[in-house]
């Protein structure tokens, strides 16, 4: 992959210019960039190296760099995951890159007795630890995506295809920036290596898979998805949390709650309130959950299902010691091996957890999630996309449809009024910016077809939730008041914005 010279490799992070988008009509490189100076792998390069290689050298390159890239984005996963069953611990970041440089020490060795046998010249010993190198460097540098990661106020990536990307910073602007490869192959190798570096286990991505879910090492998300966009060229998102670790203090701080909201959320955790997070995406949900459970007891038994790695609760034991996270698994190559959420919940109940967080529920998970919310594991939590916080009853109702169990509407809303107590909704301020509670709800019953609520706080003007005086069930209350609540803070009928 060759790079515009800017002095580290990597195409600059900035938005492109009319005249740049006139003259670079790929969105930002020249059509001809100059040549960067080859980079070598362990020793200064021979002055034979400096020129363009030959055609015929390059294609030998070219055939050695794909051959390495194969073997690393197959074999990785394999050999990490056996090296760990060995060790029983989770591989450093350096453990696997050694790991990648032993894989690659081989698959030259391969590479060199198929060329031969195919009677094709040989690269030389600097050129092969040249490319040796450059596939290390694209798998744990990232390649075109580490300047934009790097960038702390980039908060989503969207590659429309290698050479159409968009980002969107943390204060809502959005801007076009350069292409993150230098074609739809170097995008989709860049894609399988780095689901071969996110897990030990097998994550496929190629025509037979054509969609591949994973975390980044920085904790962002990474979706992509090859062959059936236009064109049928790769193209991605990554979203990025911005808080790994945050506390409703800090929350009230950045103004997605107020004084009494934290007061108010504090005792839904402390008085072991099952709470349903909603919101769009982007919305906030998934940090609202760390907060809410940063205010649980450190030695609580916490067991977290997700479809990827995110939540990492498991990663600090000050807060929480005691942490069995799930990850979802997909179908090996063969068709079989699947895990879903859904199995993974009923799992998780035999582990006797306190609580059990489902990072986002999207589909027929939502009934032995709220079966465990129901059954003794008060203080659960769960996300769930959705545009206001009644519809998310629509939607629970939806996915419960989905799962094996069939069960009818009406039993659908027992068992969801019977399991969640309170819908907690994120939006976007009147700003865009600032991402902020607006909307509590309280399950009171079911009639039918539908779940009852009663909204306790409601959006005001500026999309902030303000409470609602004598809206919660005097029950509900006095738990609140037990886990150490002060009921005048409901009676702020602007709330405690300016406090």
């Amino acid at each position: 992959m060759t790079y515009p010279p800017n002095g580290n490799g990597y195409p600059p992070p900035v938005p492109l210019r009319p005249h740049q988008q006139q003259d670079h009509p790929h969105g930002g490189w020249p059509q001809n960039p100059p040549a960067a100076a080859p980079s070598y792998f362990g020793s200064p390069p021979p002055e034979v190296f400096g020129a363009p290689e030959p055609v015929d050298m390059a294609a030998a390159v070219g055939r050695l760099r794909q051959h390495l890239r194969d073997t690393l984005s197959t074999q990785l996963p394999a050999w990490a995951d056996a090296q760990q069953r060995r060790t029983g611990s989770t591989l450093t970041r350096e453990a696997r890159r050694k790991l990648a440089q032993a894989i690659l020490d081989e698959a030259i060795a391969v590479h060199t007795e198929r060329e031969l046998d195919a009677d094709r010249s040989l690269v030389g010993r600097a050129v092969e630890q040249r490319v040796i190198g450059e596939v290390i460097n694209e798998l744990f540098g990232m390649a075109g995506l580490q300047p934009l990661l790097d960038d702390p106020t980039v908060e989503t990536i969207n590659a429309n295809r290698f050479d159409r990307v968009f980002v969107q910073y943390n204060d809502g602007r959005r801007a076009q920036v350069a292409p993150i490869a230098s074609s739809n192959e170097e995008l989709t190798d860049l894609v399988r290596l780095l689901a071969a570096r996110a897990s030990s286990q097998e994550r496929r991505f190629d025509q037979g898979s054509p969609a591949v879910n994973l975390q980044l090492p920085g904790g962002e998300r990474l979706f992509a998805v090859m062959g059936l966009t236009a064109g049928g060229v790769t193209s991605l998102s990554i979203r990025r949390h911005g808080y790994l670790t945050v506390t409703l203090p800090e929350l009230r701080a950045r103004g997605t709650i107020d004084a009494g909201l934290q007061e108010f959320l504090r005792a839904l955790v402390r008085a072991k309130k099952n709470v349903l997070i909603t919101g769009g995406t982007g919305a906030g949900k998934t940090t609202l959950l760390r907060a809410l459970a940063a205010e649980m007891d450190p030695m609580e038994r916490i067991v977290t299902i997700e479809d990827a790695f995110e939540l990492g609760l498991e990663l600090d034991p000050d807060i929480h010691a005691d942490v069995t996270a799930f990850q979802a698994r997909e179908a090996n190559i063969e068709g079989e091996g699947a895990i879903s959420q859904s199995e993974l919940v009923r799992w998780g109940l035999r582990m006797s957890p306190d609580r059990v967080i489902v990072g986002e529920i999207r589909g027929p998970e939502v009934i032995p999630m709220c079966n465990a919310m129901s059954q003794g594991n008060d203080g659960s939590m769960a996300t769930l996309h959705a545009s206001s916080s009644r519809i998310a009853f629509t939607r629970l109702a939806s996915y419960a449809a989905q799962g094996v169990e069939r069960l009818p509407l009406e039993a659908t809303n027992l068992l969801v009024a019977s399991a969640v107590h309170f819908v907690v909704h994120l939006a976007r301020g009147t700003d865009r910016t600032t991402r902020v509670v607006s909307s509590i709800r309280e399950v009171v019953g079911t009639d039918g077809p539908q779940v009852i609520s009663n909204e306790i706080y409601r959006p005001g003007p500026d999309r902030r939730a303000r409470p609602v005086a004598g809206s919660m069930r005097t029950d509900t209350l006095d738990d609140l008041v037990n886990a150490g609540f002060d009921p005048a803070v409901l009676e702020q009928p602007e709330g405690w914005w300016a406090s």
